[in-house]
């Protein structure tokens, strides 16, 4: 296996900057296998190909304002990313931080009104993060400070400015805890649920925590020797015992499935995963997948790979062709691996 196996041109202007409205006017390809052309739709449409006894698996994460523009005591520029809160600690995260070769630990780094944010502390194990502490006395104060000084993170690759900060959270985002959005549940709508339900098709959520591998592209050669920095995940005990009885499980995005198969291939029903889904993955659970359209060379792509095999180079060139919107911001597409 080779990283070039998992490349492809991406038309720049093809990037989504934006999002559609509503949510669900967004196109959908609906993969028809090998030896058919794919479906060209809207999101909205996607209660035609479900059928009563199928349940649908969305992530309820919830994006924090994670990103925090600061400054060093001699003026220079700072950004630091949040991750994940340190376990154990109220005001410990483990972030990004730039630029990392030249804050020294301890540190402290200021909002531009001069405020007293966050202190730098050690690399950690992973050796492309740190540890930061706020100057704060507790969670609560720590949550002000986000909602104060802190910006949604949305990717390099979205230049425009976001109006409205709710467009990058899902409608049934729940518990704040992540740094990147589940992007393909961008999508629904509370029509779009209540719909599919009517229609016998259970809707569940499981949580997993969008972390550090959103950002890293890979990087090695064998793609197989990329590290997989670990997500925590939580799939209830109800949820996993419909998924096993269900006609079929529909996951939206990458982070649902990741969610479902880790609870599936390790018997925990959470924890921390490094689950790597690639070519070769026997899937345990989900039978189809609601995907937005990935970035070359990455884990996420690599996934899609592993569900539909070679496929996914034909169905990325008929998007392109048809001029769809990609990336987070972009239209979605519904993968079956049986066919």
């Amino acid at each position: 296996m080779r990283i070039e196996d998992f490349d492809y041109g991406l038309p720049p202007e093809l990037i989504a900057q934006t999002p559609v409205e509503p949510r669900d006017s967004a196109r959908l390809m609906v993969d028809q296998g090998d030896e058919n052309t794919p479906l060209h739709r809207q999101v909205k449409d996607l209660v035609e190909f479900c059928r009563a006894g199928d349940v649908i698996v969305v992530n309820d994460t919830k994006v924090i304002p994670a990103r925090l523009r600061l400054f060093r005591k001699t003026g220079g520029a700072a950004e630091v990313l949040l991750l994940e809160r340190v376990e154990g600690s109220a005001v410990a995260w483990e972030a990004l931080v730039r630029p990392g070769k030249r804050l020294k630990p301890g540190e402290l780094l200021a909002a531009p009104d001069g405020t007293q944010l966050v202190r730098v502390g050690k690399r950690t194990a992973a050796g492309d993060t740190f540890e930061v502490e706020f100057v704060a006395d507790d969670d609560a104060v720590v949550r002000k400070l986000l909602v104060k000084y802190g910006e949604i993170p949305l990717p390099p690759y979205i230049t425009s400015s976001l109006d409205r900060p709710d467009r990058y959270q899902t409608v049934y985002a729940n518990r704040e805890a992540s740094a990147a959005a589940p992007t393909a549940g961008l999508h629904f709508t509370p029509q779009l649920l209540t719909a599919l339900e009517s229609n016998g098709v259970k809707v569940l959520r499981v949580d997993l925590r969008v972390g550090l591998d959103t950002f890293a592209p890979v990087t090695e050669a064998d793609p197989l020797r990329h590290p997989m920095h670990s997500e925590r995940y939580e799939v209830s005990e109800e949820t996993l015992s419909l998924c096993e009885k269900a006609e079929r499980v529909i996951a939206v995005g990458t982070t649902a499935t990741r969610a479902l198969e880790s609870a599936a291939t390790s018997g925990e029903l959470n924890g921390r995963t490094k689950l790597f889904i690639s070519r070769g993955y026997e899937f345990k659970l989900v039978d189809v997948l609601m995907t937005n359209f990935h970035m070359p060379r990455t884990t996420l792509l690599m996934m899609i790979d592993a569900f539909v095999g070679d496929r996914w180079r034909d169905l990325y060139a008929a998007a392109i062709a048809e001029r769809y919107r990609m990336l987070s911001f972009g239209d979605a597409m519904l993968l079956d691996r049986s066919l």
